[in-house]
């Protein structure tokens, strides 16, 4: 039976997958020059942080709940948390280039 502390766990790790992919979202939109890249980077490199993560949180340490398939952890742990880590930064916070930077000279 799934008790109201691994629930609450669960949450806490979904609310940190969507934070990590967030940052890791902006760091690829500021650092690379190409919109593209950015979205090349943000698709295939972030899962496997998510996915990383998601063993050390579910394995080493047995945070979270028995979703039934893996199939089911895989969509809640790494894509959902994927989508609005990428929608939010995307669209609630502004682009890289609104930003005035002074010349360093």
């Amino acid at each position: 039976m799934v008790s109201v502390i691994n629930l609450v766990l669960l949450g806490v790790v979904i609310v940190l997958h969507t934070l990590i992919a967030a940052v890791m979202t902006r760091f690829f939109r500021i650092r690379l020059k190409t919109q593209w890249g950015s979205v090349l980077y943000a698709i295939l490199l972030i899962p496997v942080v998510l996915f990383v993560t998601t063993l050390v949180f579910s394995g080493v340490l047995g945070i979270g709940v028995d979703l039934g398939s893996p199939a089911a952890a895989l969509g809640i742990m790494i894509g959902m948390p994927l989508a609005l880590g990428f929608t939010i930064d995307v669209l609630y916070i502004p682009s890289p280039d609104e930003y005035d930077l002074p010349d360093t000279r």
